[in-house]
C-alpha cells in the first residue's frame, strides 16, 4: 500500500485524485491533505472520509481544528511545504500557481516521490527543481507531459527527435477578434473542465507556453525540439517523434484521471480509471498549426524559456497578476498578454541569469508582480 500526501486537495486535480484513491482503497492510504482552507467544510469532509492524520491550511484553521479532533492541523503560508515534507511514498502537488514551488522543493528534499501537477514549479525555477530531483523522483501529472512520458517509453531518450504538445485552442480558437469577451466566455472551455486560472490560460494559450518550458526541464530537451499543435478534440494528449521517423501518441478521453493514476502508481497502471475511447463511434481527430499572430503568448513563453534565468518566473508572475485582474474585472481579456509582454520587455535586461534558491525566486517574482500591478492600473478602464 502506498502512503500519499495530497496538496491542493480541494481543487480540480486534488478532488479527482481522491476519487481515484477511493476506488482503490487497498492500494493507497492518504496520510495528509492540504489546501488554502477557503472551503473548510470540504476540507473536513475529505479529512474524515480518508481518515488522514494531518491537514495543512492557510485559512480557517480553527474551524477545521474544531471539526477534526484528533487530526494534526498545520496552518500558515508554509503549511503545504510542511505537509509535503512528511515521510511518505508519493506527494501529489496539485496546487495552482507559483505558490506550489516551496512544497515541490520540500517534497524533493524529503526524498518523496513527487507526482507533479503544479507546472509553475518548473516554469519559475526549473533548473533549481531539477537539480534537487533524483532520477524518477518527479512523475508528471499534466496530461501532456504524462503523454510524453508514456510515449517516450517506446524508445530511448537519445532516439527522440522532438515532442509535440497538443492544445485544444480554447474557446476562442475560431475567433480572430476577441475584444469584448466576458469572463463567462473565457471560462467556456470546449473540452476540459478545469479551474478558472488554468481555463483562462488555455484561452490565451499561455498555458501551452508554460507547458513548453515545463517540457524543456522534465525531458532535458532543447526548445527547438518542443512543438505545439492545435488538436481540438483533446484526445491525443501529446506525441513523441523518434529519429527513425516514427511518432508515438498517447490517446484517451479528455480527463485527467488517467494521468493522475499513472503518476500515483508508476510504473504500474491501475485498472478501470477512465472509460476508454469508444471505437464503435466514428472518430475524427484533427491537427492544425498554431497561428503565432492569433496566440502571441506561445512565442513569448518560448523566448523567455530560451533566455532562461529569472525570465520565465517573470513571465509567470506577470501572467498571474494579469489573469487575476481579468477575473476581477479590472482589465479586458485582450489586455492579458500585452501586460505580460510589457513586464517581460521591462525586465529582460535586469533578470538574474540564475536562481539559486527560493529567496531568489521570490525576489524576482515580487519585482515582476509590482511592475504588473503598475501596468494593471494603467490599463484599468
Amino acid at each position: 500500500m502506498r502512503e500519499l500526501v495530497i496538496l491542493g486537495s480541494t481543487g480540480s486535480i486534488g478532488r479527482q485524485t481522491l476519487e481515484i484513491i477511493a476506488l482503490h482503497p487497498d492500494e493507497f492510504r492518504v496520510l495528509a491533505i492540504s489546501s488554502g482552507g477557503g472551503d473548510p467544510a470540504l476540507v473536513i469532509k475529505q479529512a474524515r472520509a480518508f481518515k488522514v492524520s494531518y491537514v495543512g491550511v492557510v485559512d480557517n484553521a480553527e474551524v477545521i481544528r474544531q471539526g477534526l479532533p484528533g487530526v494534526t492541523v498545520i496552518d500558515g503560508e508554509l503549511a503545504s511545504a510542511k505537509i509535503a515534507s512528511l515521510a511518505c511514498d508519493v506527494v501529489v502537488n496539485a496546487i495552482t500557481g507559483s505558490i506550489g514551488l516551496a512544497p515541490t522543493l520540500a517534497a524533493l528534499d524529503a526524498g518523496n516521490i513527487l507526482a507533479l501537477a503544479n507546472k509553475e514549479s518548473l516554469v519559475v525555477a526549473g533548473d533549481l527543481v531539477m537539480s534537487k530531483a533524483k532520477p524518477l523522483q518527479i512523475i508528471p501529472i499534466d496530461s501532456e507531459h504524462s503523454a510524453i512520458w508514456q510515449s517516450a517509453l517506446a524508445g530511448k531518450s537519445d532516439e527522440i527527435s522532438k515532442v509535440i504538445l497538443t492544445a485544444s485552442g480554447g474557446p476562442f480558437v475560431d475567433r480572430t477578434d476577441v475584444s469584448g469577451v466576458s469572463l463567462a466566455d473565457a471560462l467556456k472551455h470546449p473540452t476540459w473542465s478545469m479551474g478558472a486560472v488554468v481555463t483562462i490560460n488555455s484561452a490565451t494559450l499561455v498555458n501551452k507556453g508554460l507547458e513548453i518550458i515545463e517540457a524543456h526541464h522534465l525531458f532535458s530537451l532543447p526548445y527547438p525540439a518542443i512543438e505545439a499543435v492545435i488538436h481540438r478534440q483533446s484526445i491525443v494528449h501529446s506525441l513523441v517523434e523518434f529519429h527513425d521517423g516514427s511518432t508515438i501518441a498517447q490517446a484517451s478521453p479528455p480527463n485527467m484521471k488517467g494521468a493522475i493514476a499513472y503518476a500515483l502508481n508508476f510504473p504500474h497502471r491501475l485498472a478501470k480509471v477512465t472509460p476508454p475511447i469508444d471505437w464503435s463511434v466514428k472518430q475524427q481527430w484533427s491537427f492544425e498549426p498554431i497561428d503565432d499572430t492569433q496566440f502571441p503568448a506561445l512565442a513569448l513563453a518560448r523566448h523567455c524559456g530560451q533566455i532562461g534565468g529569472g525570465l520565465p518566473a517573470i513571465f509567470n508572475a506577470a501572467n498571474e497578476i494579469a489573469v487575476a485582474g481579468f477575473i476581477a474585472g479590472k482589465i479586458a481579456f485582450t489586455s492579458i498578454v500585452p501586460l505580460v509582454e510589457a513586464v517581460v520587455a521591462q525586465s529582460v535586461k535586469l533578470a538574474p541569469q540564475m536562481l539559486t534558491d527560493l529567496s531568489d525566486v521570490s525576489a524576482v517574482q515580487d519585482d515582476a508582480q509590482m511592475l504588473a500591478h503598475e501596468h494593471l492600473i494603467r490599463l484599468a478602464p
